[in-house]
């Protein structure tokens, strides 16, 4: 079912007349929960989505698909299920993270890879513990 064109002079609207110097981005982000619980699968990935739109400035008319992943310890919930209860209505996909042992472990995350329309770079989200994921430490 195909939604009706956005009333003129949204912001919605707007981004879309201004399209033509747009183009499409991925951005990262990731976040750590407290404990593999629905609630704080829901509440833990709705908070990355909503920071990450809210610090690039990005409505969800912008978003064109989100990828997520999930460490082997979480199963109470998808993250995918999150968005869509956010409203969020585009492609989503849900995986499990790669277990690899020389990798930095950070248990209970849920990472996401947003595709989205942007006129400028998108800037990465990470919260919680999550944020060990900027500053691996270097292999020795």
């Amino acid at each position: 079912m195909r939604s009706s064109p956005p009333p003129a002079g949204s912001r919605t609207w707007t981004r879309r007349l201004g399209a033509a110097m747009s183009r499409v981005y991925a951005v990262r982000g990731a976040t750590t929960i407290d404990a593999d619980s629905r609630e704080d699968v829901v509440s833990g990935t709705q908070t990355l989505l909503r920071e990450l739109l809210d610090r690039n400035d990005l409505a969800p008319d912008d978003l064109v698909s989100i990828v997520f992943t999930a460490t082997d310890d979480i199963h109470a919930e998808f993250p995918a299920a999150a968005a869509r209860l956010m409203g969020l209505d585009v492609p989503l996909l849900c995986a499990r993270e790669l277990d690899v042992t020389s990798s930095l472990a950070v248990p209970r995350c849920i990472r996401v890879l947003v595709h989205c329309y942007a006129e400028r770079r998108p800037q990465p989200v990470y919260l919680n513990d999550a944020s060990r994921l900027l500053d691996p430490p270097d292999p020795a």
